[in-house]
């Protein structure tokens, strides 16, 4: 609590709170969503399973155009990394430090959780575990990596699109929204194949607005690149950085390429409308889903890829975002609500991670102790059993975020080193090759299916490229290959 109320007094003027919370909040909304939904039950040899209870619960499909939170996340992201990246030019650094510097925060909290599913794996193959059992439990536990290639690629696209968004403005989002939209032409039409792009053009999308957002807060740099009256950082700061380092040195443009945000509370108004409006065709007269969120059975899936429906979604959210920033605002600057932001944000990448093993370890322990309650989804008993459910969860989530959260914490202060000198050309080609092998390492074991033979849980392949991305980037961001 000491660290939270020095964290919390130290917080520079400019910062802006609100993306904090919202980040904390989308990352809340989506631990809880995945919990609330789960349905347990028994398989043919009388092993605990799980499912979603979506497909049991059709008039709760609309219920998921607020609970589908991930394109807050995107839009926090995008002002999160905007902000750090030019904060770190104005320091001096290039796209390939401000990339290490994220790796720190991104990649360390994953090799943990990797690391220790892959070390219970080994242990419950030696205890005679069928591999497909393993395979089955390492795969629900790392569901949420789905999301984090999405992110991690994005992340690495950051400097190129930022640099796009800074000569084109809102034209890039609308032109990747185009692209979304021939995606889910061509699912229309049977042609899946030539969707598989809007895995990233849709989450670009909704990022890019988050660097108009924070061109809205920043100010133009002084001569020597630093900006004007911006707050000193500090080593310690929460997550995201501590104030707005650079921005836009010119006039905002007019039309679809101006590079601000409108936040009024008029832009906010249309904005929802808009959003609603859209979203209600789509999925009326529309072909689209109603749910936001995947329900086996369906034709069409608004998440996997990002569908338009979704961005309709993402523009609606954008509007009450804007309208709610006032109060909430005010609200941020109590320090009670302030020092929890700031906690659940120190950790909230570990959260995220760790939520569905939570789940498997308490479903372990009740069914272990014989007391593991399987009603089923939407009856009196699965209703009732929601609270303890929540809380017993929220307990075993607690202690798996008092042992591995300190990694996060200690991984939001890293700077990397910085040495002048030559190789500076090989240094940018490395952290490029080893973020790449972090991403297509998630990506081979998300791709994986859930009862394929793997012995380790994760497929060895993957577990390699991994440990070898991961391993490169840990070097560099040490200072290994500064000098020529």
């Amino acid at each position: 609590m000491r660290r939270l109320r020095d964290l919390a007094d130290r917080t520079p003027a400019g910062r802006e709170r609100y993306v904090d919370l919202l980040r904390a909040l989308a990352i809340t909304m989506v631990v809880i969503g995945h919990w609330g939904v789960t349905v347990i039950g028994r398989d043919a040899t009388g092993q605990p399973t799980g499912h979603s209870a979506l497909g049991d619960l059709r008039w709760a499909y609309p219920l998921t155009w607020v609970a589908q939170v991930m394109p807050i996340f995107f839009l926090v992201g995008g002002y999160a990394n905007a902000a750090s990246l030019t904060r770190l030019r104005a320091r001096g650094g290039d796209a390939a430090d401000w990339l290490l510097d994220r790796s720190a925060r991104l990649v360390r909290p994953t090799s943990v959780l990797l690391l220790v599913l892959t070390g219970a794996a080994a242990v419950a193959r030696l205890r005679g575990v069928d591999p497909s059992r393993i395979r089955e439990v390492v795969w629900f536990a790392t569901i949420p990596l789905w999301f984090l290639v999405a992110y991690l690629a994005v992340v690495v696209l950051t400097p190129a699109m930022y640099a796009l968004h800074r000569r084109f403005g809102l034209a890039v989002p609308l032109a990747l929204v185009a692209l979304v939209g021939l995606g889910d032409l061509a699912r229309l039409t049977g042609s899946d194949e030539l969707s598989y792009g809007s895995y990233l053009f849709g989450w670009l999308a909704v990022h890019q607005l988050g660097f108009a957002w924070y061109d809205t807060r920043a100010t133009p740099p002084t001569a020597t690149g630093t900006a004007h009256a911006a707050p000193p950082t500090t080593a310690t700061a929460p997550p995201s950085a501590a104030a707005d380092a650079g921005g836009p040195s010119t006039a905002d443009r007019p039309g679809v390429r101006r590079r601000r945000l409108p936040t009024s509370r008029r832009a906010g108004l249309a904005f929802l409308a808009s959003g609603l409006a859209t979203l209600l065709l789509l999925t009326g007269p529309g072909p689209w889903p109603v749910a936001m969120l995947h329900v086996p059975g369906e034709r069409l899936d608004n998440l996997s890829p990002p569908s338009l429906a979704l961005l309709a979604v993402a523009t609606a959210q954008l509007g009450l975002i804007l309208l709610l920033r006032g109060p909430a605002e005010r609200l941020l600057r109590r320090t009670g609500p302030w020092q929890l932001v700031i906690g659940v944000n120190l950790v909230v990448l570990t959260i995220f991670l760790w939520h569905l093993t939570a789940a498997i370890l308490l479903i372990g322990l009740l069914d272990t102790t014989g007391t593991l309650p399987t009603p089923a989804a939407g009856s009196g008993a699965w209703w009732a059993w929601r609270v303890p459910w929540l809380l017993l969860l929220a307990a075993v989530l607690a202690v798996l975020v008092a042992i591995f959260g300190p990694v996060e914490a200690r991984s939001a202060r890293h700077r990397t080193a910085r040495r002048a000198g030559r190789g500076t050309t090989t240094r940018a080609a490395l952290t490029g090759a080893g973020y790449t092998a972090v991403v297509v390492a998630l990506l081979i074991n998300s791709a994986t299916t859930k009862r394929a033979p793997e012995p380790l849980g994760t497929p060895v392949a993957a577990l390699l490229v991994y440990l070898a991305g991961a391993g490169v980037l840990r070097l560099l961001r040490s200072g290994w290959g500064t000098r020529g």
